[in-house]
This record gives structure tokens, sequence and C-alpha cells, in this order.
């Protein structure tokens, strides 16, 4: 009995190890930009990632924008990621992309799914009037179904309104 709980406990720490989540990188706080989103960041050799890849995108532009309470008109700071990333774009034209729109726990599922796609639409529209071809985009809305943060606090729900870019 000792081995087969000695067995577990092991197992269960080397799991624990190889996990990890990203969302602490990836988000900074509602209205700002993905933590490495600036021009040249996380530039400087080996950390630099593949050209168009998804981690490029994140180093590169940026893969979120983030929104004011049951909105999904576009703030400054959105527009700023959306540039970088229309930029982005259109340097890798063979690559397609998946914009997820996502909300905080508040309010019904119905709404909220219909909130999330109205903010993934925003998203993709703005791209397509920068020159994005509408045909590498697709949308999707999650609703209130994949927070950031699954806290209950008003920087939680920040960090939860968002539109998630994603190379697909």
């Amino acid at each position: 009995m000792k081995h087969w709980t000695l067995a577990c406990l092991l197992g269960a720490t080397l799991l624990g190890a190889c996990s990890s989540s990203d969302d602490s990188k990836n988000a900074n706080g509602a209205g700002g930009t993905t933590t490495g989103s600036g021009p040249g960041s996380g530039a400087g050799g080996a950390g630099r990632a593949a050209p168009g890849s998804q981690e490029d995108l994140v180093q590169s532009a940026g893969d979120r924008i983030f929104f004011d309470t049951d909105r999904n008109a576009l703030i400054p700071q959105a527009t700023a990621t959306l540039d970088r990333q229309s930029s982005w774009l259109a340097q890798y034209p063979q690559v397609n992309i998946w914009i997820a729109g996502n909300c905080d726990e508040r309010g019904t599922e119905e709404y909220n799914l219909a909130l999330g796609q109205r903010r993934a639409t925003a998203d993709r529209d703005y791209l397509v009037a920068h020159g994005i071809a509408r045909g590498r985009i697709e949308t999707i809305s999650y609703g209130k179904s994949r927070p950031i943060d699954g806290a209950s606090t008003p920087e939680a729900w920040a960090q939860n309104r968002n539109a998630i870019t994603s190379v697909r």
C-alpha cells in the first residue's frame, strides 16, 4: 500500500511540475495589451519565436484586446494592438487566424454568447477594414465559459472581457 501511495504522489508531483499557465504572461490589465506585445519585445536571438507562429504573434503584436463592461466598441488600446496585428498579418499572408470573443461571468449565458460574438466581430471587422482578407479570419464566442481569471472581482472581470487572436 505504501508503494502505491508513494507512486501516486510522485506521479502527481511530476505532472504538476510539467504543467504551467501562460495566462499570467498573456494579460496585464484591462485595456492593456499582452505582455511582450510591443514592437520588438521578446526579440533577441534565442528567445525569438518562429516567424508566423502563435508565439511570434504574441511577441510582435499581442494576441488579445480588452473591452469595457457590456460593450463591444474598440477602445484606443485595442486599436493599437489591432494595428500591430494587421501589420503582422500583412507580413504573413499564408497565416489564418481565429478570434474568440469572451465575457466576464456576469449576465446570462445567452447574453454573454451574443456579446462575445459582437466582440469577435468588431475585432475581425477592424482587421478587414485594415486590409486583411475576411476569408483568413474565423470568429467564435465563448461567452463566459473560458475565463482567464476565475475570481469574482472587478479586476478578474476586466481580464475576462476580451477577444483573443490565435493562429490556426
